[in-house]
């Protein structure tokens, strides 16, 4: 089965196989002592899961490379994948949803505690002036204008493919 698989992993990239292929390699051979024990068709299953892991693995590769799709989200894959460099779980998005639904029902329990008891406070006697602040209302312009310029700037970066992540896809695993 090793053999088979060394064999297979030469359908990888040649850059690929390098930064992975020995680890690619050490998996398969753990995998294949834990279940050299086991029954005739786990050990069958795992080969031809392997084999198909292998197989689609090293045509995702190619396309990634013909297409030149780089490290980050690809939207032109339809899904997320875990690479190099990347590291973002997909439960984050599962998390922060929760928070809001927390911090909107503590907003809309607070507004219906507040509705039940309208005269609980005693009115002020005192007449409070508002105060307009010419701060408050430059700021988020200045932050608008400031997210755009960074914006814009990372656009044009990207369409030169001059930013540190086009870089570093481009160098070799020696030079990295």
């Amino acid at each position: 089965m090793l053999n088979l698989y060394r064999k297979l992993v030469h359908l990888y990239p040649a850059e690929y196989r390098e930064v992975f292929g020995e680890e690619m390699l050490a998996v398969l051979a753990q995998e294949n002592e834990n279940s050299a024990r086991g029954k005739l068709i786990d050990r069958g299953r795992l080969f031809f899961r392997e084999i198909r892991g292998l197989a689609g693995g090293a045509v995702r590769e190619h396309l990634r490379i013909a297409f030149r799709i780089q490290n980050e989200l690809s939207f032109a894959t339809g899904r997320f994948t875990m690479r190099n460099g990347f590291r973002f779980p997909k439960t984050t998005i599962v998390f922060m949803l929760l928070i809001l639904g927390g911090v909107l029902t503590a907003i809309k329990r607070g507004e219906d505690i507040a509705s039940s008891v309208p005269n609980a406070n005693p009115p002020l006697t005192v007449h409070v002036q508002s105060v307009h602040s010419i701060l408050l209302g430059g700021m988020p312009l200045f932050f608008a204008l400031f997210y755009a310029a960074g914006l814009i700037g990372w656009a044009i970066l990207f369409a030169l493919r001059r930013s540190g992540v086009h870089r570093l896809a481009g160098m070799s695993t020696e030079q990295k």
